[in-house]
């Protein structure tokens, strides 16, 4: 492994972590997007990410929820049909929220492990130039 592997890796795990966490976000924000049943529902965005040969990570792709979502009967809501039913995304508020802290504890031990390669090369540095 070379010196500034350890930086490269942190880097590939930063950048798929904020990738996670935007998925994260657009999923709470759109958890009560109402649309008329004769429309899709919102489909939440999975990330799905492999680890690389090398350490570090990559996102792969993106799956998505069923845009069937979920029938909720709510006659005063301007998009309900003549039955008063609309259409909600099928989305597990408490899954979300334990999505959210687990990436925002992966982006967080990465920057922490960017900071660390920082100090350690920066004194390493410092050690030669003496």
């Amino acid at each position: 492994m070379g010196a500034f592997d350890t930086l490269r890796i942190a880097n590939t795990s930063l950048g798929a972590h904020q990738v996670w966490l935007d998925a994260v976000a657009g999923n709470i924000a759109n958890v009560n997007t109402v649309r008329s049943t004769d429309q899709d529902a919102f489909q939440a965005t999975y990330v799905i990410m492999d680890g690389l040969e090398d350490g570090g990570v990559d996102v792969t792709g993106f799956a998505k929820s069923d845009p069937e979502g979920r029938i909720v009967h709510n006659p005063e809501h301007p998009l309900a049909d003549e039955d008063g039913y609309v259409r909600l995304p099928e989305i597990d508020m408490s899954a979300q929220m334990g999505q959210l802290v687990m990436a925002q504890r992966g982006y967080q031990a990465s920057v922490q492990m960017t900071k660390t390669a920082q100090d350690t090369y920066t004194a390493a540095l410092q050690i030669g130039s003496r």
